[in-house]
């Protein structure tokens, strides 16, 4: 049981120090809210964020920011839920038509990581710090 817990918190640290690497490079991460940008700082994920659902910003005024952006390639780190699912499928098609890459890999590894456990990205700190407890 311990080995799957060290196991399960060591790939989830991987997936976040290949993020982080990433961002350091200034890809844009997109996120649902503020709480997710403050739980990838938490996590050391720095860079530049783009929220979809803060202040009431629509959808379109999300996708006007990423145009204004310049960026040529845009991390979608949505949440795990269906609304997330839906809203990053959404976005992935929006994106390729825009000739911006989606990328999709860390948001699927850790949703293959984390599977029902977490289903947002928000608590994904919580998470880890309840897989240290349970490892000491």
């Amino acid at each position: 049981m311990l080995k799957r817990i060290k196991e399960k918190e060591e790939q989830i640290q991987r997936i976040m120090e290949a993020l982080r690497e990433e961002s350091a490079r200034g890809t844009l991460i997109l996120v649902e809210g503020k709480k997710d940008v403050e739980a990838m700082q938490t996590l050391g994920v720095g860079g530049s964020f783009v929220t979809v659902k803060t202040g009431g910003k629509s959808l379109a005024d999300t996708l006007q920011e990423i145009e204004g952006s310049g960026a040529r390639e845009i991390i979608l780190l949505l949440d795990f839920d269906e609304r997330g699912t839906e809203m990053t499928l959404k976005l992935k098609q929006y994106l390729e038509r825009e000739r911006i890459k989606p990328n999709t890999h860390f948001w699927m590894s850790l949703q293959r990581v984390l599977g029902k456990e977490v289903r947002c990205i928000e608590s994904i700190t919580a998470y880890l710090l309840t897989l240290r407890r349970k490892l000491e």
